[in-house]
């Protein structure tokens, strides 16, 4: 007789999927690395950094070199549907297989395998026939990479109150604008940009175009060192750039809707990344505390460490068990539809703002078992610090998060406080 977990656990795709990533780590990516380390340009966590500040092309090419392999291979992008190259994965099957690609890869170049913000988002399905045909294909196989451009630097989390327009001229459209915080900016090939092009319109005033990197007009713009220090963040401009109207991704007016589908993506991607690196911090900490001595005792017999290492696991197992329950609700309700259940936004945001949260303090912990040695510049634990600090604001800040919760939670209702 099944049981409710038994709903929740992996199924047989993704057990067969995880299998032949097992395989990949070995064969493929095991013998990169060791090329990769001998190259002496740094780790895919922590390159050497170009004269402008990006990521090296040694670095850079081995994760492309990953990407390429594991999308010959099926394996980069089985979140894409069936029809479209990809595996079909629904959003529960998709934490499974985050979880177990981020707890076997840690920090190294098996991170690349998985589509994230360089490969194939939901809302790229809606491309047209023939850009699905000339660019989704070759995104899914990892052949090119992508940048979703969004933010702007003086925007932040309001979406609607971006400054970069696209305006008609014939039947083709101009892009002119500048967008920041960009991730994979310098590498790109191509970007789907979102821009204003009926002012006034709130939801409906925005479009999501799909823009090639080789197009007049198109730069990648400065470099914008953050704490991650992984050279990979930056500025895209737009100075005119004329685009086709089959450029187009779904329908004049679906920026808005096409943006928090592609946003709500990555803060669902939380709950597997989360799960996954936070399991293999508490292995780490285990071992580590039985092998550091402190005195005539190890520090696993100290009661402060064991009950730092038991709120690791605590942290992990409880935001686990939230993803795996809130992944499979929103199945039901399905997450990157345009016209979105009333239910998606508070239960996305819960997903991310408990992970963001609840990994931040896994990560502190596991610097503190190690006392100095948690400090070591790129050391997995301070190199996972630094990705838990970042990761409260990308996707919107927690703050955000919690203001979707709270709407959800009063829906049809008036907060106390909240009236003139």
């Amino acid at each position: 007789m099944s049981s409710p977990i038994d709903a929740l656990a992996p199924s047989a795709g993704v057990r067969e999927y995880t299998t032949r990533f097992a395989r990949f780590l070995r064969e493929d990516v095991a013998p990169l690395e060791k090329e990769l380390a001998a190259a002496g340009m740094g780790t895919p966590s922590q390159p050497k950094l170009d004269e402008h500040g990006r990521m090296n092309r040694v670095v850079w090419e081995a994760r492309r070199e990953v990407q390429r392999r594991a999308g010959a291979l099926g394996l980069y992008a089985p979140h894409i549907a069936i029809e479209h190259g990809g595996r079909g994965f629904r959003r529960l099957e998709m934490h499974h297989v985050e979880e177990y690609v981020y707890r076997h890869s840690g920090l190294g170049l098996g991170l690349s395998a998985l589509a994230w913000t360089e490969g194939p988002y939901p809302s790229s399905e809606y491309m047209s026939p023939a850009l699905r045909e000339q660019y989704l294909g070759p995104l899914v196989r990892g052949e090119i990479t992508l940048a979703f451009a969004n933010t702007e630097l003086r925007g932040g989390s309001d979406v609607l109150g971006m400054q970069t327009h696209a305006r008609r001229d014939g039947s083709d459209w101009i892009i002119h604008g500048r967008k920041g915080w960009i991730t994979n900016a310098h590498y790109c090939d191509m970007v789907q940009v979102v821009c204003v092009t009926n002012p006034g319109a709130r939801t409906r005033s925005l479009s999501m175009f799909l823009v090639d990197a080789k197009s007049k007009g198109f730069r990648h713009g400065a470099d914008l060192p953050t704490m991650l220090d992984d050279g990979m963040t930056g500025e895209i401009e737009f100075d005119n750039v004329r685009v086709p109207r089959e450029n187009m991704i779904g329908e004049e007016g679906d920026g808005f809707a096409l943006a928090m589908m592609s946003i709500n993506w990555r803060r669902l991607g939380r709950g597997g990344m989360c799960a996954g690196w936070g399991e293999w911090l508490v292995e780490r900490a285990v071992q580590y505390a039985k092998a550091r001595r402190s005195g005539t005792k190890t520090l696993a017999d100290y009661q402060a460490v064991q009950h730092m290492i038991a709120r690791m696991a605590m942290d992990v197992h409880t935001a686990r068990c939230t993803s795996l329950i809130t992944q499979a609700k929103l199945d039901e309700l399905n997450p990157f539809a345009l016209q979105l259940h009333p239910e998606v936004p508070a239960l996305v945001s819960l997903l991310k703002a408990s992970h963001d949260e609840a990994f931040y303090r896994v990560c502190d912990n596991a610097v503190q078992v190690r006392g100095a040695a948690g400090l070591r510049r790129d050391s997995p634990e301070e190199k996972l610090f630094r990705v838990a600090r970042n990761l409260r604001i990308p996707a919107g800040t927690v703050e955000i998060q919690l203001n979707a919760i709270a709407r959800g939670l009063f829906r049809g209702e008036e907060p106390a406080g909240t009236s003139s």
